[in-house]
């Protein structure tokens, strides 16, 4: 036992070596120790940072790299008096302008900017790993070997021979592929060429079926006619009736089975229906081809219900129908005018109409155009009874000039008009006063028709892309249809009060369900422009112009042309 003296007194210590040892008896008497508590576990192992991570950290990294001022990775870069790091040019530029830091507004000259030394040693580091990180492998062996790489001859050769494999290899591969997309090309040639060649084996077959049919039915009308012609001569001379039957009979086969007999190139009419068909031959096929396989399957469908049904006479109903149209399409080459109505000097643009109205009866029609003014006349004096200049029976003045008329097909003293101010306005002609004006539309309206089948509705399109809906009972639009284009013409069908065809300036016709606006039920197309006007002449027939100069016929019910 030591003893240590603090300030005089003295304070006895103990060592671990003079500690007496303890005695059985008082270490008996001792509680027993308890266990030391148990380590901690250790922590379980960090993964290494995923792709992702590394990504990201490095994307942060990056951002921390850039210049306040132009945002991009500072080059040459400098540190200001406030801890702030720009690149050169950029902090020397606005330090011509401005005496204080761009990030924190402290005062700042050329004097308190230093070169960042460090900054710049890890921007270069950085640079050079992004450009290792995008270099291809390749690049890095050249980029070795260049630099004096020790490399020994037999790897080179190893190298060489991997190299060549791999060559090899993708240019097999890349060989393969091309003939794969080669033979691809064909075999789709093959399959469209096929499929048109059996559609035009088809339609040919179609067509030696109709002129087979067509030559029996001329040679029985022409049976039908000279027997007929034969019974009314009988009675006159029989043998010259035998005698020029028989040459006529050898002759009528000729003359039905060609085109060219000498009737028929004679014949002025003949030869000017054969111009008009060779005019629009295209058409035509296209319409008779139409029309023939469209017939073709009605009657397959026919026969899986009723297997004894037959085709009469071999004569499809498809050239019933092309023969109908062929035959009015070549039996009129113009239009003769019967009456000419004069209100002016047809020179002035005020004078110039723009829409054309009949009414329920056809005695009276109204015209409108760029004169702000709503005319009607009488259609038995307009035509009985030829003036220098017609009076209208109602004129009525408008405020913008107007673009369409609409009579109402029941209420024979109301009639729709629209304007370019996109107003479509419903009058009174019998006290010439509007009754309703709507203005829903935002640019100027083209078009307005009432329908037929419930009076007191009506319908109109606008060069707002939009058609609208009305009925006479409400100020505001019933239904709103949003196009994609410009509308230049709305008819309802004549049977139907909720379809409606559009005229478009998208080159279609839009044929509408009102009932389900999302989409047409059937759109239109072959106009190669504007589709100007639509109109309907039957409750399946709908006739279009456009401003490509053709007129187009198209069947609503059965969705053809």
């Amino acid at each position: 036992m030591g003893e240590s003296s603090i300030g005089g007194a003295l304070v006895p210590t103990a060592t671990k070596s003079e500690q007496p040892p303890s005695s059985p008896e008082s270490t008996a008497s001792l509680p027993p120790q308890t266990a030391p508590f148990p380590p901690p576990p250790s922590p379980p192992p960090q993964e290494p940072p995923s792709l992702a991570e590394k990504e990201a950290a490095e994307a942060d990294m990056d951002k921390d790299t850039l210049c306040p001022i132009c945002m991009q990775i500072i080059k040459d870069a400098f540190l200001t008096a406030c801890g702030h790091s720009f690149c050169y040019m950029c902090i020397l530029t606005h330090l011509r302008n401005k005496s204080d830091c761009p990030c924190c507004s402290h005062f700042l000259t050329d004097n308190h900017i230093f070169p960042n030394f460090l900054l710049n040693k890890l921007l270069k580091k950085t640079s050079a790993r992004q450009l290792a990180r995008t270099t291809s492998p390749v690049k890095h062996l050249c980029q070795a070997v260049q630099q004096g790489c020790e490399v020994s001859v037999k790897e080179l050769d190893g190298l060489l021979s991997l190299l060549v494999d791999n060559k090899r290899k993708m240019e097999q591969e890349e060989a393969e592929t091309n003939m794969r997309t080669l033979l691809d090309f064909l075999n789709c040639l093959r399959k469209q060429k096929l499929e048109e060649l059996n559609e035009i084996q088809t339609d040919l077959q179609y067509v030696k079926e109709d002129i087979t049919a067509v030559e029996k039915r001329s040679i029985e009308l022409y049976r039908a006619n000279l027997q007929g012609w034969m019974d009314s001569a009988s009675s006159q001379n029989k043998v010259d009736v035998k005698a020029q039957s028989g040459s006529q009979g050898f002759r009528s086969k000729d003359a039905y089975r060609g085109s060219d007999s000498a009737y028929d190139t004679n014949s002025g009419l003949a030869v000017a229906r054969k111009r008009r068909v060779h005019a629009q031959f295209n058409d035509l096929q296209q319409y008779y081809l139409q029309k023939r396989r469209h017939w073709t399957k009605q009657f397959h469908k026919q026969e899986d219900k009723d297997p004894n049904a037959t085709n009469r006479d071999g004569y499809n109903p498809g050239l019933e129908d092309f023969q109908s149209v062929l035959t009015t399409f070549t039996r009129y080459s113009r239009l003769r005018v019967i009456a000419e109505l004069n209100h002016g000097d047809i020179f002035h643009s005020a004078n110039i109409v723009l829409s054309i109205e009949f009414d329920c009866d056809d005695e009276l029609f109204a015209t409108a155009g760029v004169s702000r003014r709503i005319k009607v006349f009488e259609f038995s004096s307009a035509v009985n009874e030829p003036a220098d200049v017609h009076c209208p029976v109602v004129e009525m003045s408008t405020r913008s000039k107007l673009t369409c008329l609409s009579w109402n097909k029941y209420t024979r003293n109301h009639i729709a008009s629209s304007d370019y101010d996109g107003i479509v306005t419903v009058w009174d002609i019998t006290t010439q006063q509007s009754l309703m004006e709507y203005e829903d539309h935002e640019k100027r309206a083209w078009s307005v028709d009432f329908s037929r089948t419930e009076p007191s509705m009506l319908v109109s399109g606008s060069d707002d892309c939009k058609v609208k809906v009305w009925c006479t009972k409400q100020e505001a639009s019933v239904l709103n249809i949003d196009m994609k284009a410009n509308i230049c013409s709305v008819k309802y069908n004549p049977g139907s009060s909720v379809h409606v065809a559009v005229g478009s300036v998208d080159h279609h016709i839009h044929y509408y369900d009102l009932r389900n606006i999302s989409q047409p039920l059937y759109v239109f197309g072959g106009h190669k422009k504007a589709v100007s006007y639509v109109k309907f002449l039957s409750n399946n027939e709908l006739a279009s112009a456009s401003t490509d100069s053709t007129l187009r016929l198209w069947d609503v019910k059965e969705n053809l042309p």
